[in-house]
């Protein structure tokens, strides 16, 4: 029992250091009530003080007695309130005090900014002062008017500054009132005037007209004109067409003739609208979308019909659940490992989020930034925690974060993502609901702004989660005609589900059978025909005068592009590489290059690359990938090498794992916990998809020929090289087939052995070309070789 008690006194003194100044939803409804009631029990008691104070004066002195009462409408207690605001108080102005506490429970109720409820009160506060003041010039009449201390303190400005002097005291006291509350300035007090100005005006300008129309004698007419120009001489109240603030004052007309001048003002003037001439191409682009309406890139499969909600799993464990000891015991403990480096803190206040709360504390003055970020591992090891990650100081907030995962952490799944408005209603062109921040909020990107997005992390931490979140969201976002996927997938079993779609919504080469890439040596192909799909599309803008996709999606829907020039709508293609390593260990600068083109080029024609990772190293993710990918999103990784790497900054390493993740796109880092979608939720998915109409084939890209299909240059024996038989002694005395081998051995420029190179394959010397890798000798030795040759007439 005394160690349970000398524990409960340490933690109390640990809470007295750093009091929560924030307040539970519960005490804000209690407080908040209490100011609002109490705001107007006030009001009521002062109100009933006009008609009962003089009777109540006698029960004052006689406050604890229990068979004394008062006429005030609250008894006593609303007798004693009103006699000490109003009577020894500020007098009427005591009012506003009753209607500051009343806006003080409506904030606290409403937790609205407390910066803006402290300026009504500084305010409020100031106003009470002034009235009482002004009201303790008449103090002497009706006593309640300033009150004792309205009546004293303009006693007191009397006695030194008089009357005089305490009147332009208050004038003075309520302009700087107005021009620091309500902005007014000298010009606003001149339009004031002026236009007080004009409104006299315009009433003399008024009588004069009805005594000139109503009185029928001639003489008192020209008295009462004669004594209307002398009021008008008198007052200046003659128009004034310089006046740039007078803008609504008429022009004077032209005179026609006396007799006319009063019916000319009820003429109206019609001014003709002349419609601006159109173009040859506008008539006729507008004629078509008159008679047929807008191109329409869904009609072909109108009655396509997007996944719903339903196909997506809902899980239990939803939601954030507030565990207040865990809050409490984390705070203490964080406040404690300060205190025992001599850091104070002045505030703390905690965001929770579905796997991660975020505490933001502030220090006191003078402490360092940098003595705090260097408690990092210390801080992990008093909280017993995984992945402890400080943000000194958090951007725009001038605070620092402490990032302490939950004990219990909660899932965040794709159909609380793809639900929340924030998705549905986002007009974006490629939207991706990625997942929910610290702050539970709904996280919401653009591809096409990223333009293009690099993944990575260790292994099984969530890079193909996430991929298939991307994936999903553009599914249930976006119409077949309007986003095309090439799927890359060299673990061969990662996108596979996605085959189901892809009369639907992939894009593959003509000649291949498989829409989703497995084979590295295709993926060459299929890259190089993005580039050449990339370089066609800039020809259609360059052609239509657009700058961009959207610009020439638009043009074209409005009927403006003709179909029989090649003009066509042209959908986004997301290009999407699950294990990128892989492709530059077997393929190498073949890949990275038509990536680097893409990447840097095909942002305005709507190419956008999506590339994820195991390996964070940089001799995958190269200066090249990483100056064109400004989007990149980091699992947890086992090294802060691999952090600096993806991010260009440690953080990735203190993640937690299983779909915990940081996102930059070139500035600030935001921690996300992904959204989470299951193997069968895509299956459901693209069965639900895959069982609607389709479109007779995929989306086909434009047909590539590589290098190897130019090997049969030299097929007549004539035309070979001189040096045709020294190379090929070479080539297979070496067992290599490679044009380096040749330009060192004989000494030749690259272009000349390179056509030796497919000189000696168009003899079935060498095999044919294998991408960064030497070509293969077909002829084991030198007297296969001569009678190779032989054979040949040689």
């Amino acid at each position: 029992m005394a160690k349970k008690k000398s524990k409960s006194k340490k933690e109390s003194k640990t809470k007295f250091k750093a009091p929560s100044l924030k307040l539970s939803n519960q005490q804000k409804l209690v407080l908040g009530s209490f100011l609002i009631i109490l705001g107007l029990l006030l009001f009521i008691a002062f109100v009933s003080f006009f008609f009962t104070g003089k009777a109540d004066q006698s029960t004052l002195s006689e406050f604890a007695s229990r068979g004394i009462q008062s006429e005030n409408w609250l008894n006593k207690t609303g007798a004693w309130l009103s006699d000490f605001f109003i009577y020894k108080g500020f007098g009427v102005s005591s009012f506003v005090f009753s209607g500051l506490i009343f806006i003080s429970g409506v904030y606290v109720l409403t937790n609205a900014s407390k910066a803006r409820l402290r300026k009504h009160w500084f305010w409020g506060t100031l106003i009470v002062i002034w009235f009482s003041i002004l009201f303790g010039f008449f103090s002497d009449k009706l006593d309640v008017l300033g009150g004792v201390i309205g009546f004293e303190m303009n006693t007191f400005l009397q006695e030194y500054l008089g009357k005089i002097g305490t009147v332009l005291l208050l004038i003075f006291a309520l302009i700087t009132y107005l021009a620091i509350r309500f902005k007014m300035t000298a010009e606003t007090f001149q339009k004031f005037f002026k236009s007080a100005k004009k409104d006299i005006k315009d009433d003399f300008s008024e009588l004069t007209s009805e005594l000139n129309e109503e009185e029928p004698v001639v003489a008192l007419d020209n008295d009462l004109s004669a004594e209307a120009e002398e009021i008008k001489s008198a007052f200046d109240l003659t128009p004034d067409n310089s006046n740039p603030i007078e803008t609504s004052q008429p022009e004077p007309k032209p005179e026609i003739s006396k007799s006319s001048q009063n019916e000319e003002s009820d003429v109206k003037i019609e001014v003709e609208q002349v419609e601006e001439e159109l173009s040859e191409t506008d008539n006729l682009a507008n004629k078509l979308v008159e008679d047929f309406g807008q191109f329409d890139p869904t009609l072909e499969l109108s009655n396509y019909q997007f996944p719903s909600l339903e196909l997506l799993k809902k899980y239990e464990t939803e939601g954030i659940t507030i565990n207040q000891e865990e809050l409490e015991e984390n705070k203490n403990r964080i406040v404690e490992t300060l205190n025992n480096y001599k850091i104070g803190i002045a505030n703390i206040k905690a965001t929770i989020g579905p796997t991660v709360t975020l505490y933001e504390i502030i220090p006191e003055a003078g402490v360092r930034i940098s003595k705090i970020k260097n408690l990092e591992d210390d801080i992990a090891l008093s909280l017993s925690a995984l992945g402890i990650r400080i943000i000194a100081p958090i951007p725009g907030k001038g605070t620092i974060g402490i990032e302490v995962p939950n004990k219990n952490s909660t899932v965040v799944s794709m159909r609380s993502v793809i639900a929340s408005q924030k998705f549905q209603k986002a007009e974006m062109q490629l939207p991706i609901a990625l997942g929910k921040t610290i702050s539970n909020e709904t996280f919401v990107v653009d591809l096409a702004k990223m333009p293009h997005l690099l993944m990575a992390g260790a292994t099984g931490q969530g890079k193909s989660v996430g991929l298939n979140a991307v994936l999903t969201s553009l599914l249930y976002k976006k119409h077949p005609a309007e986003v095309k996927f090439v799927l890359v997938d060299p673990k061969k079993v990662e996108l596979t589900l996605f085959n189901k779609i892809e009369r639907h919504y992939l894009a593959k080469l003509p000649d291949s059978e498989d829409a989703i890439i497995t084979d590295n040596t295709k993926v060459i192909n299929t890259l190089n025909s993005l580039c050449i799909e990339m370089d066609n599309r800039y020809e259609l803008l360059k052609n239509a005068l657009c700058r961009n996709i959207a610009e020439y999606n638009a043009k074209f829907k409005a009927r403006k592009l003709n179909p029989n020039d090649g003009h066509q709508f042209l959908p986004y293609i997301v290009l999407v590489v699950d294990e990128f390593a892989d492709l530059i260990m077997t393929a190498g600068k073949e890949v990275e290059t038509p990536i680097a083109r893409l990447a840097q080029l095909a942002r305005a024609i709507g190419i956008h690359l999506i590339i994820a990772t195991q390996r964070p190293s940089v001799n995958v993710i190269t200066g090249i990938i990483k100056a064109n990918f400004p989007a990149r999103i980091a699992f947890r990784v086992t090294s802060k090498i691999d952090s600096r790497t993806i991010l260009d900054g440690s953080g990735a390493d203190q993640l937690i794992g299983r779909g915990d993740m940081l996102y930059t796109q070139g500035n600030d880092m935001i921690r996300i916990q992904c959204a989470f979608v299951d193997t069968p939720e895509v299956e459901k998915i693209t069965d639900f998809i895959g069982s609607q109409k389709a479109y007779p084939d995929a989306y086909m890209l434009p047909e590539y020929i590589g290098e190897e299909s130019g090997t049969s240059l030299d097929i007549d024996i004539n035309d070979r090289d001189d040096l045709f038989r020294e190379a090929a002694e070479i080539i297979v005395t070496a067992q290599q087939g490679s044009a380096s081998l040749l330009q060192r051995k004989l000494k030749l420029g690259y272009n000349r052995a390179g056509r030796l190179i497919d000189q000696l394959e168009a003899a079935g010397i060498v095999g044919g070309f294998e991408g960064s890798k030497a070509r293969q000798v077909l002829v084991p030795d030198l007297t296969a070789l001569d009678q190779l040759l032989a054979n040949e007439g040689q």
